[in-house]
């Protein structure tokens, strides 16, 4: 018998099965192409049925991963792993997904392999920070519940915001109606809405319908305060049932507008005028007066990845786009922004990070925002956590998360986060007041409550949340010295800081007021002098039993005459400003003197610098009497 007539069968299979696999690896690259990531996936299943190869596991893991399918994409990563190290953008693929599944210790590695690898990729190091101290992430875990809500018919559902008797969400429901969508294979989103029972439980989902709900993605949203305006995201289509795509093939998201109409029907979809073709924009979020929009968006100019954008409503239309900074954007993505009073809520694969996308809090200090914060678990976890919405009283709220591997809508009780207040009182030169007074008053029940700093000027208050307070420093020998603290907007337990720091109560000596400068030959209060005497104010307010004099001084420059007469009109431009602030006049007196009062030598005749001569164009003030009768304490 010979042998060889089995061996040409046994290669023709072996041929077929490598022919078929092949089949099905190009028919995988060519959707992933595409961005059909559901049809990619079927075709690298398929291929490694037949063969176990390296690169077709990585297609196949980076085809689940952009599915959002952890457990599937972290198999295949650690099977291509196992057959040899990954590196790079894979390295870094796998290391993310190790922390979604909460393997920080194996993770870490993988992730110092690809900042080894792409030393320029700015965010790994965070990352490897968050799994050296993942444990952090935990320590406020007891203030929290999160309980899922049911949505039935729904597969999928998440940013959910408040509306009428419910709630207004992204939803996707379980059987696809027609062309499904390529990337996920799923039907596409919709916007929703729900009533909520008094027990906190949802009802039947309904879809809000046309024509905001079309043939392709809507959502996330958020409606005006009145509930007249909504504002939604949508996939690149208008008036027509065919997506728009951008020079690289890719059909982005855009943000539109629609408007409530006498049926209590939305109506008059119209585009944000920032929408582009090869950008997507959308997510939004509205600031509780309506005048500031909110959204998402990979537009040009931003910090990598998509940012978190804001336009202001001008009154003829929303002005120009501003990147809300480095303090909240990084190169990762920084998306799904909230606002509820001062406070914004958005997710980051950045930052402080357990893992996928992390919910972060940040308050609007100014024209800027404070560090954001990680609010830590059960509100996050190392999935997905995006879409937080917390009712103004920081008690109750909603997020969206794949911690149970899809996307569902959570409610969320806050229990009782704890606020405090502590800080030093200090001379001016920066030595503690031992056993001060202090004083902390709440401005909406108008009660006090007082302690005496300790031997080194330290104290410490407990607060109520969302309140507001002065705090107010005193001790003999001082000037009384106050402050306004708040927990207003405040979700977390903090403990606030605030560092008092008293004069000396000594009369008739001057004490400097930095920065008010005056322009040459000018007496007018310049906008950086304003600001210092802004400070001024609540000094003068803070010890009504005191009265201070102004006193200006010039440079000696111009005639001595001169000088006088323009340091008066100085220093009694500086009172004008303080009484118009609401300091009383009779506690304050106008003095000038002119150049006879220098600081350093620029006298008549020396030769100065500019510099010089202008730390002379100054104003100080000193305390000339004071009523015993009303003394500090």
């Amino acid at each position: 018998m010979r042998a060889d007539k089995y061996i040409l069968p046994a290669l023709c299979a072996a041929g077929l099965l490598a022919s078929c696999a092949n089949f099905h690896v190009r028919k995988g690259e060519q959707a992933m192409a595409l961005m059909a990531y559901a049809k990619a996936e079927r075709h690298f299943d398929k291929a490694l049925a037949k063969h176990q190869e390296r690169n077709v596991l990585v297609n196949d893991a980076l085809a689940e991963l952009k599915q959002n399918k952890v457990d599937e994409a972290l198999a295949h990563y650690a099977a291509a792993h196992q057959i040899a190290p990954l590196a790079s953008e894979d390295a870094f693929n796998y290391g993310k997904l190790l922390m979604a599944a909460g393997r920080y210790a194996d993770a870490e590695p993988l992730l110092v392999q690809a900042l080894k690898d792409q030393p320029e990729r700015t965010g790994i190091p965070e990352l490897i920070g968050a799994c050296q101290g993942y444990r952090s992430f935990y320590k406020d875990s007891s203030k929290y519940s999160v309980r899922p809500l049911d949505m039935p018919g729904l597969a999928s559902a998440y940013s959910a915001i408040p509306h009428g008797n419910g709630l207004l969400f992204v939803g996707i429901s379980g059987n696809a109606q027609g062309q499904p969508d390529p990337w996920s294979g799923m039907a596409y989103a919709d916007l929703f809405q729900v009533d909520i029972a008094a027990d906190g439980t949802a009802g039947e989902p309904q879809a809000i319908g046309a024509p905001v709900n079309g043939p392709f993605h809507e959502g996330p949203a958020v409606v005006s305060a009145d509930g007249k305006t909504l504002f939604f995201t949508r996939s690149n289509y208008y008036k027509g049932k065919q997506l728009r795509k951008g020079t690289d093939n890719v059909s982005n998201l855009k943000l539109f507008r629609a408007i409530l109409d006498s049926s209590g029907k939305w109506a008059d979809i119209h585009e944000f005028g920032y929408n582009g073709d090869n950008y997507s924009l959308g997510q939004p979020a509205l600031s509780a007066d309506g005048k500031t929009l909110y959204f998402t968006s990979d537009m040009p100019g931003g910090f990598g990845g998509k940012d978190i954008w804001s336009s202001n409503d001008n009154g003829t239309g929303w002005g120009k786009p501003v990147n809300l900074g480095p303090t909240i954007n990084t190169p990762g993505d920084e998306m799904f922004p909230t606002v509820v009073g001062g406070v914004l809520y958005f997710s980051s694969t950045a930052h402080n990070n357990m893992g996928g996308l992390d919910i972060f809090e940040t308050h609007r200090q100014g024209d800027t925002w404070s560090e954001p914060q990680n609010m830590g678990y059960p509100v996050n976890t190392t999935r997905d956590d995006f879409g937080l919405w917390l009712d103004r009283s920081g008690s109750s709220g909603y997020l969206s998360s794949s911690r149970s591997g899809q996307d569902r809508i959570y409610a969320l009780e806050v229990h009782g986060p704890e606020f405090a207040l502590e800080g030093t009182v200090t001379n001016a030169d920066g030595t503690p007041v031992p056993f001060a007074f202090v004083t902390l008053n709440n401005l909406a029940e108008l009660m006090n409550a007082q302690d005496t700093a300790d031997a080194h000027g330290r104290f410490k208050f407990k607060l109520d949340p969302n309140s507001a307070y002065t705090l107010t420093a005193e001790q003999n020998g001082l000037m009384r010295r106050s402050t306004f603290t708040s927990t207003i907007g405040l979700a977390m337990s903090t403990t606030l800081k605030e560092n008092l720091s008293l004069d000396s109560l000594v009369l008739n000596k001057p004490i400097a007021a930095p920065n008010i400068y005056y322009d040459l030959d000018k007496w007018d209060i310049r906008p950086d002098a304003a600001k210092e005497l802004d400070k001024l104010v609540q000094v003068f307010k803070d010890n009504p039993s005191l009265t201070f004099e102004l006193s200006s001084h010039t440079d000696s420059r111009g005639g001595d005459t001169y000088n006088l007469v323009l340091s008066d009109a100085r220093a009694r431009s500086a009172v004008d400003y303080l009484v118009r602030q609401g300091v009383q006049a009779d506690r304050l007196v106008a003095r000038g003197y002119g150049e006879t009062k220098p600081v350093n030598g620029c006298v008549n005749g020396a030769k100065c610098t500019e510099e010089e001569f202008q730390a002379n164009r100054r104003t100080e003030f000193k305390v000339i009497s004071k009523d015993d009768a009303a003394a500090v304490h």
